[in-house]
């Protein structure tokens, strides 16, 4: 007889679905930024100061909603979350200034796909599979890099032929479509239908969390208390500031800076996304099998070397050199994810979705310090260049933080309502 599959795979896949459309509009910034400036005459400092104010709140979002999942369930908190990036992406198209940029762009996306973020990841794997789980995180974090993949050279060439509102239209109608497939095929707990976690032995029915924000408050005050907290998140801070905030948010611009055509730097970008999702599907399958201090210190290392010799290898065509740096980018964008994901649940147990929420948050603050950031440079010094020696710099300096990890790995629990951790003096 023929083996059922377990729901765990339909959740995974549907959750996988719905990264992607938030990965939409959050890949629209950067084919974005010189229609904007032509249109209305803003700086890039401006225009990437909404760019960063959606970052941030992207990353603030992420404990607050992993406990709203806790509370309300994940199907309802991700089906208002996919209706936030609909109307966030779909009021751009009347604005006319640049506090109007500010709240679609940055507020009502920001909160959006924040709630889809990776702590909505955490949550699923979490949740669904103990078996796996690794790997899982791997390949939902992909579906962002995913996102990329399909929507940015479609919405660079709809923003060439048909202008940045028909892009944004775009992103809208897309979101709104995983809505009912969310309300449809998404559960909230393996007892929903009444199963086991893939690879568990027991499955407990969930306990209500009490409110949200006291919830993910008192994780982050408890977290805070340690160490490992503090080393992962100013790793993962400057894991932002390089991804997200410099190279997703200004490649398009440097390129074109050196002559190359837009829509030829959004496809290499996209490219990135390719080799994003074979980085961390195969990060997802390492962190089952070696230890994620190790991992995190190898990958900032390496990205950290790529970043350095950018610079030297901008032109104006996809030159062999740029691709090479393309393929080991592309590999090592999120792959610092699953890690990440494993360490927050090793060290702080049950909350370490929660937690994860506000490693993430770190995360996109050094994401927003670098758009803007990068975007005064340009501004004021009339070349990126400087952006990307300090990023490479910063991203070797998280690979050291990643491996002082090894000196608190011996823990014991605290605040057993929780399940937090701090090092042992034993």
């Amino acid at each position: 007889m023929k083996a059922r599959l377990h729901p765990a795979w339909s959740v995974a896949a549907v959750a996988f679905i719905a990264l992607i459309g938030a990965a939409g509009f959050r890949s629209t910034p950067s084919v974005m930024l010189e229609p904007l400036h032509a249109e209305f005459g803003w700086s890039l400092g401006t225009i990437s100061a909404a760019v960063s104010v959606n970052l941030l709140l992207y990353g603030l979002t992420a404990p607050f909603a992993a406990a709203l999942m806790a509370k309300f369930g994940i199907r309802r908190v991700a089906a208002v979350a996919l209706g936030l990036v609909a109307l966030g992406s779909g009021l751009t198209i009347w604005m006319n200034s640049s506090w109007q940029l500010m709240l679609c762009w940055g507020v009502l996306v920001g909160l959006g796909t924040g709630s889809l973020a990776l702590g909505f990841v955490a949550t699923i794997t979490g949740r669904w599979f103990v078996k796996h789980r690794g790997l899982v995180t791997g390949v939902l974090t992909a579906g962002g890099a995913t996102g990329n993949l399909v929507f940015l050279p479609v919405l660079s060439r709809i923003t060439e032929t048909h202008g940045w509102r028909t892009a944004a239209l775009t992103v809208t109608a897309v979101a709104l479509l995983v809505v009912p497939l969310i309300l449809w095929r998404l559960r909230d707990h393996p007892q929903d239908l009444g199963v086991t976690a893939l690879g568990g032995l027991t499955d407990p029915p969930a306990k209500p969390a009490g409110n949200a924000a006291r919830t993910a408050l008192t994780a982050l005050r408890d977290a805070a208390r340690t160490r490992a907290f503090w080393l992962l998140a100013g790793g993962f801070a400057i894991c932002g500031a390089t991804t997200n905030g410099l190279v997703g948010t200004h490649f398009i611009p440097a390129a074109h800076d050196h002559g190359m055509p837009t829509t030829t730097a959004a496809s290499l970008l996209a490219l990135v996304g390719v080799f994003d999702i074979v980085g961390t599907i195969a990060s997802g399958w390492l962190t089952d099998r070696v230890d994620s201090r190790i991992l995190l210190g190898g990958y900032y290392a390496l990205r950290g070397l790529s970043l350095l010799v950018l610079p030297s290898i901008l032109a104006a065509t996809a030159h062999p050199s740029m691709l090479v740096f393309i393929l080991f980018y592309g590999l090592d964008w999120v792959a610092t994810v699953p890690p990440t994901v494993t360490l927050c649940r090793e060290y702080f147990g049950a909350a370490g979705p929660v937690v994860f929420g506000w490693v993430f948050a770190s995360h996109q603050f050094g994401a927003a310090i670098a758009a803007t950031a990068a975007g005064l440079v340009r501004d004021q010094l009339g070349a990126y260049t400087w952006a990307w020696y300090g990023a490479g710099a910063l991203a070797l300096l998280a690979s050291l933080l990643s491996l002082m990890l090894f000196a608190g790995k011996h823990l014991k629990p605290v605040a057993p309502g929780l399940g937090l951790a701090v090092p042992s003096k034993a």
